[in-house]
């Protein structure tokens, strides 16, 4: 995905809202909500990585933080039980931290696993538990309907005849009670098709965006993703077109460096493939980062730098500079690691949809040369294995890394990135050799089973995915023997 390059001129006059004639949020106004979402699959930050992450907001521009991790039983699961007196105090430490550094607190709830929306006992467990957020200073909400079963129970099918109209009676009932206690509170809501392609799809019933924006209170803000879950680029046209269908601008929930749906990877490229225009169609834009707290330095870094950014975005530009800040968590227990071999092992873990301009060059390397038969490497060979050895050196000294967190955060996609190098190393170097060249290659370090094995790896063979983008299994292949087990 090319970095966006036009240039796009932003501000203008400020809009009035009609429900409540409030000023419009814009990327320059406090009502615009700029910051950083906990609402990933997997472990929650702990209480100190979330101080960390609230210092870096008040440095980097940011001010919202929405708590939505999905893995807390009680965020999502379990929503019906109240907090006990541990984890009361836990969230009262949390909200403390977020208002000593006028960081505005977002208490979410994703009730729509199991939720009743005609029972009235559901949406007093969510008051109940709304109730003990704002006693401990919480003031702003949001209702998540992400990720769940898109269908009705029957009375609520009788009352409301769809899923749109119940979640926004539900939500517009308990932002309505919350107001009532917490006149200045900001309620947000996450629709059951969140992106482009679930709406297209028709993900919770014909019609579904149009009646949310009949249905749900102006006042209401609601989370969008992009065309896809996790967006290449949010076009600009996009948004607007959405906000005709909402009758309001959305918030941008944005999975852009999320990887919780892939273990092997983690994003740390930059903020990229939206324009600066962006930011005038939207009340809000959050990023919802990788689950390793210690990773997310770099998009969380060039996010903040794009929210205020004038004139182009250079996406690069701001990567290269964070990367250069983030070079100073790598202090290690020997000699310097060099920024240079950062940036290379960075820009294996740029984007989703690409990887950095190093990486993609050492790729290519690597596919040439393999592509052709070994009598005609010649010196490419060598500036071949110049590359992979520097990056498997690299990879090879981060257990030296002071910052214990930041390598246990790399720790296993380095392992993984090194192996691979070392397979392609020993290949380079065995076929190089002239009276190899017609021989088999084995690796008594990689070896079948222990080496791309598991049942994963195995099903992961089975369909793949084409050029065109379409899934079908490869060509038959004979299955690989297992070496024979030595004599006992």
């Amino acid at each position: 995905m090319p970095d966006p390059k036009p240039c796009h001129s932003f501000g203008g006059a400020l809009s009035l809202r009609a429900a409540n004639r409030r000023r419009m949020a814009t990327h320059k106004t406090a009502d615009f909500l700029a910051g950083v979402i906990e609402g990933f699959y997997g472990a929650p930050w702990s209480a100190g990585e979330r101080v960390e992450l609230f210092d870096w907001m008040v440095n980097w521009g940011l001010n919202s933080y929405l708590y939505a991790p999905k893995d807390d039983l009680k965020q999502r699961l379990l929503w019906r039980e109240l907090y006990g007196k541990a984890e009361t105090a836990q969230f009262a430490e949390l909200i403390q931290a977020c208002h000593q550094r006028n960081i505005r607190f977002i208490y979410a709830l994703s009730p729509g696993l199991d939720i009743r929306y005609s029972d009235q006992t559901d949406l007093d467990h969510l008051r109940q538990r709304c109730a003990q957020i704002l006693a401990l200073g919480g003031r702003h909400f949001a209702l998540l309907f992400d990720d769940i079963p898109d269908h009705l129970e029957a009375s609520a099918v009788q009352r409301w005849g769809c899923l749109a109209a119940a979640q926004a009676h539900v939500t517009n009932e308990l932002s309505r009670w919350a107001s009532q206690r917490q006149p200045d509170t900001r309620f947000l809501f996450c629709p059951t098709p969140y992106c482009g392609r679930m709406a297209e799809c028709k993900l919770g019933g014909e019609g579904y965006l149009t009646i949310l924006g009949q249905t749900l209170d102006p006042n209401i803000d609601v989370f969008w993703t992009g065309p896809e879950i996790i967006s290449p680029e949010i076009p600009v046209a996009s948004i607007q077109d959405l906000h005709k269908l909402l009758h309001r601008k959305p918030i941008i929930w944005d999975n852009l460096h999320a990887n919780d749906y892939d273990g092997h990877r983690f994003f740390c490229g930059p903020y990229a493939g939206r324009l600066p225009a962006l930011r005038q169609e939207v009340n809000g834009l959050l990023i919802n980062p990788n689950c390793e707290f210690p990773l997310n330095y770099v998009p969380l870094r060039t996010f903040g730098e794009f929210l205020c950014c004038q004139g182009c975005w250079e996406p690069r530009a701001a990567y290269l500079a964070a990367v250069q800040e983030w070079w100073t968590r790598f202090a290690t227990a020997g000699s310097p690691l060099d920024l240079r071999d950062l940036t290379l092992f960075a820009d294996a873990y740029y984007l989703p949809f690409e990887e950095g301009p190093e990486a993609q060059a050492l790729y290519r390397m690597a596919r040439e040369l393999l592509s052709q038969p070994p009598s005609r490497w010649g010196a490419q060979a060598a500036r071949f294995r110049e590359q992979t050895t520097r990056l498997r050196a690299f990879c090879a000294r981060l257990p030296e890394l002071r910052d214990r967190p930041l390598f246990h955060a790399l720790s296993r996609r380095a392992w993984e990135l090194r192996e691979e190098l070392d397979l392609l190393e020993r290949y380079v170097e065995f076929k190089s050799a002239p009276d190899h060249q017609d021989r088999p290659f084995r690796s008594d370090s990689h070896l079948p089973g222990t080496c791309r094995g598991g049942l994963v790896a195995q099903l992961q063979g089975l369909l793949r995915f084409q050029t065109d983008g379409t899934i079908a299994p490869p060509s038959v292949s004979p299955p690989i023997e297992p070496r024979a087990k030595p004599c006992s």
